[in-house]
């Protein structure tokens, strides 16, 4: 049973889906270490798991950018490695099995797990052979094993960034190649200071993505303020938010997404750790969601970074939220209702968790 709750009012339990996730934020401390021996590369700490989840992990409200500075202390470890990148997916699949979810979608950039065919090559990798596309390749079949065997079915979005506009254009080349093996959605994250309807790299890749119907999401507002929402939705043709917090400060942008049944990826610990919000969780805009009956999932983030599980998100959420268990099943079929699966899987996800959750289909919510 759960540790977080008493049985009777355990959500934990419930069948779940998981939307917004990032493959790197979710790797294992053990792999890491294991990866690093391996290749012969020296870790902080002498290589000791507990020292190296102290370093990694954020135990406490900081900022956005304290946050991102901890991926230096590992990524390079498995970037650029075949054996690694492909580990690390499948484990992934195992991982979220065991917190119960039924369905997710790992997201990702490609170009921070290679060591060759980008420019620059990221964390202070030597060039190696490594490209892009092949990472893509790899992580799918990671995820494709990792789902054979725990039985939770996992897709992925690929991941474009703020700070290489040049890299945009290959993402949505890699989410066309790839879409009928794994790969669901293209992504931007990053820096949300940067304009992007000025930047003709993304516009351009999310405008090639709109017209090849590659699916897309967006991470805004965040940190930022709502018209990074606005420009998401009006500039890139988002479909979904990733965050979103910010929008609530802009009433009549928000009341139109509502209008508009806009997703909200929300991520409670992810956003108090890193500053996004208040680090008060009952002061947390996710509550305004709910109380509105926003269209709107419960996430991770980067779990591996927040010393998180996807429990502990529905834990806060009811201790200090009052998340009831029928608000976190109406979640869960907003979360089905929104992923980016083909219709026909999207509606048998759906069925199943409405089945699971002792729902007929035409029940209110």
């Amino acid at each position: 049973m759960c540790p977080c709750f008493k049985k009777s009012t355990c959500v934990c339990m419930l069948m779940e889906v998981e939307l917004h996730v990032h493959l790197d934020g979710a790797f294992r401390i053990k792999t890491i270490i294991d990866v690093a021996k391996r290749r012969g590369i020296k870790l902080p700490g002498a290589g000791d798991e507990a020292e190296m989840k102290k370093r990694i992990t954020v135990n406490e409200p900081s900022t956005l950018t304290e946050f991102l500075g901890k991926f230096n202390l590992y990524m390079h470890v498995i970037a650029g490695d075949r054996e690694a990148i492909r580990r690390v997916a499948y484990e992934f699949v195992k991982t979220k099995a065991r917190e119960g979810v039924i369905y997710v979608e790992a997201r990702y950039s490609p170009h921070l797990l290679a060591n060759c065919g980008v420019d620059p090559i990221p964390w202070g990798q030597e060039k190696g052979d490594v490209t892009p596309d092949e990472v893509v390749r790899l992580v799918n079949q990671g995820l494709s094993e990792g789902e054979k065997v725990f039985k939770t079915k996992a897709r992925s979005i690929l991941c474009c960034m703020r700070h290489e506009p040049n890299w945009s254009m290959e993402v949505v080349e890699l989410c066309k190649k790839y879409r009928n093996d794994g790969v669901v959605a293209i992504d931007l994250a990053g820096d949300e200071s940067m304009n992007c309807e000025a930047d003709s790299g993304h516009r351009k890749a999310f405008e090639e993505a709109v017209n090849s119907c590659v699916h897309r999401t967006v991470h805004a507002g965040e940190v930022g303020p709502p018209s990074v929402v606005k420009e998401a939705v009006d500039v890139l043709k988002a479909e979904r938010i990733g965050h979103g917090y910010h929008t609530i400060k802009d009433e009549d942008l928000y009341k139109r997404l509502l209008k508009e049944n806009m997703h909200f990826e929300a991520c409670p610990i992810s956003s108090r750790l890193t500053g996004a919000c208040d680090p008060n969780f009952i002061k947390h805009p996710i509550i305004r969601f709910m109380e509105d009956k926003a269209n709107y999932s419960i996430n991770t983030d980067d779990p591996l970074v927040f010393n998180s599980t996807l429990d502990s998100d529905y834990k806060v959420a009811q201790q200090y939220m009052g998340f009831t268990e029928d608000e976190f099943k109406r979640l869960n079929i907003n979360a089905a209702e929104s992923c980016f699966l083909p219709e026909n899987e999207r509606n048998q996800l759906v069925k199943d968790l409405r089945e699971a959750y002792g729902m007929v289909k035409s029940t209110s919510l």
